[in-house]
């Protein structure tokens, strides 16, 4: 039986959970100015903390159910978890993967507008045709994506916090020290993790390494820092322009201008591109698998490449035209506030309630352990 290793079974979760919810809000810093920056320095860092802790408990949940149901992708978890409700998750996942994809593809345009002068749509048409042809290679060729952005992003956004610290560093300690309101930092909490939870179902692929329920518990457990500690590092650095720059709709390039590292900047957007482009290849790959479960059953064969190739450019062409259509502020504040609550109403909800159930009914049920294909 081919043998998984330590980062295939404990890291590599994290990173993917890592990859799917960076996104071009969190990314570009626009998600953290949203959510977490009208709690104040404080409330936001408090807000953030606890979403990666209601990340973590959520992650453990859906590993373990996912080995007690063998569900590899999910469409089958949602049947084990819903019964014939299975579908309003179904419709309101495609809702989501549009709307996130609009977003990253609208953020996408704006990096290619500051960095290089083009027109949004060719930073857009770049980052789409990146997705589709990772995603249409598998599982090998998108986790060897999780993999070698995560190595890269922790690097890029320690060195950031290291030059802000020497560039504004005192802007920053008196930004904190400021006596402001943290009031809703648990709400915004709560209502930031219900959009970007469903990353733990959209990486069920990357399950397959786990080999025991120990497994399952600490790469679950090490989900929400993995993908929570990038963010508080550009949150603590954004701190040092509070409030001005909850008005910009790239605070990144916002923050890149004002340290005055040319070359930084640039390896800045870089690694967003990066982020951008492992966060919709995570997403993508999610309904890839999913119709890939029913090639399979109907056909006994795999989904071939040119067909997930072909799944993943319809998918993208609509999120092209919304991101086209709408800018990246206006989709953040708006669709993923709404998403938000049905996802903790048809997952997280059931999930914590009917599913710990079911897992403990079954905790002496020992799952069997296959080898990763």
């Amino acid at each position: 039986m081919q043998t998984s290793s330590w980062f295939q079974r404990y890291l590599l979760p994290g990173f993917a959970f890592k990859a799917v919810v960076i996104g071009g809000g969190y990314a570009t810093g626009r998600e953290l100015v949203e959510f977490f920056l009208p709690s104040g320095p404080h409330g936001g860092l408090l807000g953030m903390i606890f979403a990666g802790a209601i990340w973590s408990v959520i992650c453990i949940a859906t590993f373990l159910f996912a080995r007690a149901t063998h569900s590899a992708d999910y469409r089958t978890f949602f049947k084990h978890l819903l019964g014939r409700g299975w579908i309003v998750f179904e419709i309101s996942y495609c809702l989501l993967i549009v709307l996130i994809l609009a977003v990253f593809g609208a953020a996408a345009g704006a990096l290619g507008a500051a960095l290089f002068g083009w027109p949004p749509m060719v930073g857009t048409l770049c980052l789409m045709l990146g997705i589709a042809l990772f995603v249409a290679f598998g599982n090998a060729s998108v986790e060897q994506l999780f993999k070698w952005v995560s190595f890269f992003l922790y690097g890029v956004y320690g060195l950031f916090l290291i030059l802000a610290l020497g560039k504004f560093g005192d802007r920053i300690a008196a930004n904190f020290a400021l006596d402001v309101p943290t009031d809703g930092w648990a709400f915004a909490a709560v209502t930031y993790t219900g959009y970007n939870i469903v990353g733990a179902v959209a990486i069920l692929p990357v399950l397959r390494h786990l080999r025991s329920n120990r497994d399952a518990v600490i790469a679950g457990a090490l989900c929400g820092p993995l993908a929570m500690i990038p963010a508080i590092l550009f949150f603590v650095c954004m701190v040092a322009y509070y409030p001005e720059i909850s008005a910009e709709a790239l605070p990144s390039d916002y923050m890149l201008q004002r340290l005055g590292f040319p070359l930084f900047h640039g390896v800045f957007q870089l690694m967003i591109f990066a982020a951008l482009l492992e966060s919709g290849t995570g997403s993508v790959h999610a309904v890839n698998q999913r119709i890939a479960q029913v090639w399979r059953a109907r056909f006994n064969r795999d989904l071939p490449a040119r067909a997930r190739f072909v799944a993943a450019g319809i998918l993208l062409v609509i999120a092209m035209f919304f991101a086209d259509r709408f800018g990246l502020v206006a989709l953040i504040a708006s669709g993923y506030r709404t998403l938000s609550y049905v996802l903790i109403a048809v997952y997280v909800l059931p999930l914590l309630t009917y599913g710990v159930w079911r897992l403990w009914q079954r905790r002496g049920e020992q799952v069997p352990v296959t080898a990763p294909p």
